[in-house]
């Protein structure tokens, strides 16, 4: 099936065009995850990141989400997640018993939380979550550097679908 590039308008306000390039990266995260089955969804194929598999990143941009604009921005309690546990680095990628289909509707349901966020509140409001060592930053800075996780980790998503199968592109 072919996936449909939905670009913000070219001319529109900033939170348009943040949002609209935003969730046009999300959506390329289902878009290279689809069609793969559970072992290949599971597999390393980086020998430098063992860990690092689509199961693993899709889980990874979910906890990503969930700590930036819940738990940075909002000052909820993180919820139950590895990610959060002291000394334990990447575990929130490690998801080899949870299906993949799972996954990606936990990570849109995550996705729509965090826009119901972003929508109610001012791209210059500062995250509220209290740390004496560390200031919480605006949320225009979370949305901008949201925008450039998730796209890194396309472009992960990317390299790894073309090593499993040799599928590329997005169109």
């Amino acid at each position: 099936m072919p996936f449909e590039r939905v670009r913000p308008p070219a001319i529109a306000d900033e939170r348009t065009q943040l949002t609209g390039w935003y969730d046009l990266q999300r959506a390329l995260v289902r878009f290279k995850a689809e069609g793969l089955s559970e072992a290949d969804a599971h597999r390393a194929v980086l020998p430098s990141s063992p860990r690092m598999t689509v199961a693993g990143l899709v889980s990874h941009l979910r906890w990503t989400e969930h700590c930036w604009f819940e738990v940075i921005f909002l000052d909820t309690p993180a919820a139950e997640n590895p990610q959060f546990t002291e000394g334990s680095e990447d575990l929130d990628f490690l998801v080899d018993d949870v299906p993949l289909a799972q996954l990606l509707d936990d990570y849109e349901r995550q996705c729509a939380r965090s826009n119901e966020i972003i929508a109610a509140h001012s791209l210059d409001e500062a995250g509220h979550h209290q740390d004496p060592d560390w200031a919480a930053p605006t949320l225009r800075w979370m949305v901008l550097h949201m925008l450039e996780e998730t796209a890194r980790h396309v472009g992960q998503l990317d390299a790894i679908r073309e090593l499993i199968d040799g599928e590329t592109g997005y169109y």
